[in-house]
């Protein structure tokens, strides 16, 4: 399995990025083996508009089962929901704690976005 986790930093020590599409990286993680690759979202951190899809995109092509966030936005979201992407939203601290709870079963999968378009 392969989940991304928006990050503020480049390592796993980093704070999660709370915004999905304006993220300024993903850090895709093995929870198993803890491996993880970082993943600069810098080409979508000042577009207009389209963020959360364009970084839904990226995601998808890194081939990830799960993305877990603070916050996705509705675009976003059908865009992960069409790529088959378990999308965890509302988490919060250190990435590597988040993948903690991840393991633990502690985050819950999302139904919908849990914000409106154009959130920053």
């Amino acid at each position: 399995m392969r989940i991304a986790i928006t990050s503020t930093g480049r390592d796993l020590n980093s704070d999660l990025d709370p915004r999905f599409g304006r993220a300024e990286y993903f850090i895709i993680v093995d929870p198993e083996t803890m491996d993880f690759e970082v993943v600069e979202n810098s080409q979508n951190l000042d577009l207009p508009q389209g963020a959360g899809i364009q970084a839904g995109m990226t995601i998808a092509d890194h081939q990830v089962d799960a993305l877990i966030t603070g916050h996705c936005g509705p675009k976003a979201f059908k865009v992960l929901q069409s790529a088959g992407i378990q999308t965890m939203t509302g988490a919060s601290g250190k990435v590597a704690d988040v993948i903690a709870k991840f393991k633990s079963g502690e985050l819950k999968t999302a139904s919908e976005a849990d914000v409106e378009g154009h959130w920053v």
